[in-house]
């Protein structure tokens, strides 16, 4: 007989380090009659907490780019791997398992930070064929993440990106972006910067569990109204938006965001690739059992009866009737209250290479 699933852990949004889909061995507990599976449960009940552990990385290259026709860049950067959000739902979980870690704990507790990351994208910025095509932060993994507060190195590639009037954009649910203004504001006002905040839900308590560790959902509003007094341009992501759970709040969502000061309205429905599958099954098990059944039908509805289907042409929308319902509800909302669902170009006209690290260079 085997032992439960673990218990939730609190501030975390999975107890389990369930196993990558590389792994060739899988491992489960089971009970040989020297102890009691109750036992055992209350054992690790009464475990330690898990703390974060930080993975020092040099990386050889820090631009990601992609030609994906649903996704609204080319070029990324994520300074971090793994994420101490620890968003039940999150996308990015199955990237862990090129690590050799789990898609589950160790996404949100095994962190790998990207040193020398500034000096990296100084170097390829600095490469004469690099298109100055506006670069995402925070498409995998949230830049703003707790660790960032330490670390910086976030704040390290805004100064990079400034310096040399690069276009970016950047996509966060945490309120520390408010600490670099600073450096935003001034890129925004010339065109060269775009910020969006996701908000999942205005349910605090539900945000808790969703997004354990990321901004209160009053804390992220506040941000957008602190950005867009700055002069930023802001969007609202309603991201995920998953059936019967958060998907009723759409239309308060825009009606808070435009409130704050934002200026456009943007989403994607619940996607479940890989480990995510699982994962946040057994989080509907845990928080929201009663719903589990009927959510998971809808999303299959929405994805060709599957759990998730990769199809560029409706990954991030889902198709059939309720997907189109759900587009239908976030385009007028949006019209309701002024928020445009598309947003406007940014500027590279100004950009200019930084100059290569080479000291020789300084004698001339």
């Amino acid at each position: 007989m085997s032992l439960p699933p673990p218990p939730p852990i609190k501030g975390r949004g999975t107890p389990q380090r369930l196993a990558h889909r590389f792994e060739s061995l899988a491992r489960a507990a089971e009970d040989d009659g020297w102890g009691s599976l109750e036992d055992q449960a209350t054992d690790r009940e009464a475990a330690v907490p898990v703390v974060t552990q930080v993975i020092q990385e040099q990386a050889r290259s820090v631009i990601s780019r992609n030609d994906s026709p649903d996704i609204p860049f080319d070029q990324a950067i994520n300074p971090y791997r793994g994420c101490e959000h620890g968003c039940s739902y999150c996308y990015a979980r199955p990237t862990h398992s090129y690590l050799n870690l789990s898609p589950g704990l160790d996404f949100e507790t095994r962190i790998v930070a990207k040193m020398n990351v500034a000096e990296r994208l100084r170097a390829e910025l600095a490469k004469p064929g690099h298109q100055p095509t506006p670069i995402n932060l925070g498409s995998a993994t949230d830049c703003y993440q707790p660790l960032e507060r330490r670390l910086g190195l976030t704040r390290a590639i805004l100064q990079v990106l400034t310096a040399c009037r690069h276009p970016f954009t950047i996509v966060t649910k945490s309120a520390g972006i408010e600490r670099d203004l600073d450096l935003i504001a001034p890129a925004a006002r010339r065109g060269e910067a775009l910020v969006f905040v996701s908000i999942t839900s205005l349910d605090a308590a539900l945000a808790r569990k969703l997004e354990p560790r990321a901004a209160a959902p009053h804390r992220r509003l506040q941000a957008v109204k602190r950005l867009s007094d700055a002069g930023v341009p802001v969007g609202v992501n309603v991201a995920p938006i998953i059936p019967f759970l958060n998907e009723p709040e759409i239309e308060r969502i825009a009606e808070a965001a435009a409130e704050a000061g934002a200026t456009s309205l943007h989403y994607t429905v619940l996607r479940l690739p890989w480990e995510v599958a699982p994962l946040f099954k057994q989080w509907l098990q845990d928080h929201v059992p009663e719903r589990a059944e009927r959510i998971l039908a809808r999303v299959h509805d929405m994805r060709g009866g599957k759990d998730y289907d990769a199809d560029f042409r409706q990954r991030m929308r889902g198709a059939g009737l309720w997907a189109e319902l759900i587009r239908q509800r976030v385009d007028k909302a949006a019209a309701r209250h002024g928020l445009a669902r598309s947003t406007p170009p940014l500027s590279s006209a100004h950009f200019s290479a930084p100059r290569p690290d080479d000291p020789q260079r300084e004698l001339f």
